[in-house]
């Protein structure tokens, strides 16, 4: 009896239930179907990347795309990843950015794990260093090795604590820093194209180095003194480059003025060779008449010279009266 009355309660219901229409229900499923799957095949490419599209998981070089629009097919079948070819990536050692501080500028913390090591003289260095790096092998970086940035990060953080290593602490910190950036930059690129990661290296920077907070006193006393050091040498280098090329140059003028009054000598003494040459043939000459007009002319040169002359004879006597040797004013104007 109860299964009776069930029948009839529930041919009641279903009486008044709304019919839907089959043929519509497919209609809107083919819609979504449609409409699913042209959204999930059309995609664009930005000028900075590559799109590996992977079929059903396998990689094939012809299904890497350039920047565009493309068409993948969908629901699963094709999987596309994008590969950041064009941009210059990087990793941070030794501290790590945290952010924007209110001023805009950006926050740093230090990670004493990494920049800690220990240098070639058995010191400490605080070492902290940035690789700028970019993808140029898509299949090498997706498939050949799992986790590329970490290990980045380890050949990175290895490469450096030997550059480190083989060094000093002065030569760390001061002089050295240009030489390891470049070592480190070339070993780390021979591991990475060793370990097939698609990566290129583009800088290695030394962004901060610097002693142990306990000896920085002391280092910082030495590179003071290293300034002092190089500023006198760079005084004295300034002295010798004006007193060298002063020197040289008086050097030069007194050769050349001795040289001048060298070859006026010789010149002097070619001429007076000369004239006593031509005085000698006239004397051989006539003996007499030259002998005598090299008097006279002698005797004109010398006797404008000498002053005044008194010339006495022998037997002349009491002349002392006449003259005023002592130079005393006479009356009259006279001496």
């Amino acid at each position: 009896m109860s299964n009776g009355r069930f029948d009839s309660d529930w041919s009641s219901i279903s009486k008044q239930l709304p019919k839907i229409e089959i043929r519509g229900f497919r209609f809107i499923l083919i819609a979504l179907v449609v409409i699913g799957g042209l959204v999930g095949s059309v995609y664009t490419i930005q000028p900075e990347e590559l799109g590996v599209v992977l079929r059903f998981g396998a990689f094939h070089p012809d299904r890497v795309v350039g920047p565009g629009l493309h068409l993948k097919i969908p629901f699963g079948v094709d999987q596309l990843i994008r590969v950041p070819v064009q941009r210059q990536l990087k990793e941070e050692f030794g501290f790590e950015s945290r952010g924007l501080t209110a001023d805009r500028r950006t926050r740093y913390a230090a990670v004493p794990e990494e920049s800690n090591m220990l240098t070639g003289d058995l010191s400490t260095a605080e070492v902290e260093w940035v690789v700028q790096y970019r993808i140029a092998d898509p299949e090498l970086y997706l498939f050949r090795v799992r986790n590329v940035e970490e290990t980045l990060r380890d050949l990175s953080e290895a490469v450096m604590r030997e550059a480190v290593g083989d060094r000093t602490v002065n030569e760390v910190i001061t002089i050295g820093r240009t030489e390891i950036e470049n070592l480190v930059h070339q070993k780390l690129q021979e591991l990475l194209a060793l370990y097939e990661t698609g990566l290129v290296v583009d800088q290695v920077v030394l962004q901060d180095v610097n002693p142990p907070d306990r000896v920085k006193p002391a280092f910082n006393e030495v590179n003071q003194a290293q300034q002092e050091l190089e500023q006198k040498i760079s005084v004295a280098e300034k002295k010798k480059n004006e007193v060298i090329p002063r020197s040289l140059g008086e050097a030069q003028q007194m050769i050349q003025e001795a040289e001048g009054y060298g070859l006026d000598r010789v010149n002097r003494a070619e001429g007076d060779a000369a004239r006593f040459r031509a005085l000698y043939e006239e004397y051989r000459k006539a003996p007499e008449v030259t002998r005598t007009r090299l008097y006279l002319e002698t005797m004109a040169e010398i006797l404008p010279k000498v002053g005044k002359k008194l010339i006495l004879d022998e037997e002349l006597k009491g002349v002392l009266p006449l003259l005023n040797l002592d130079g005393v004013q006479r009356p009259g104007g006279e001496k």
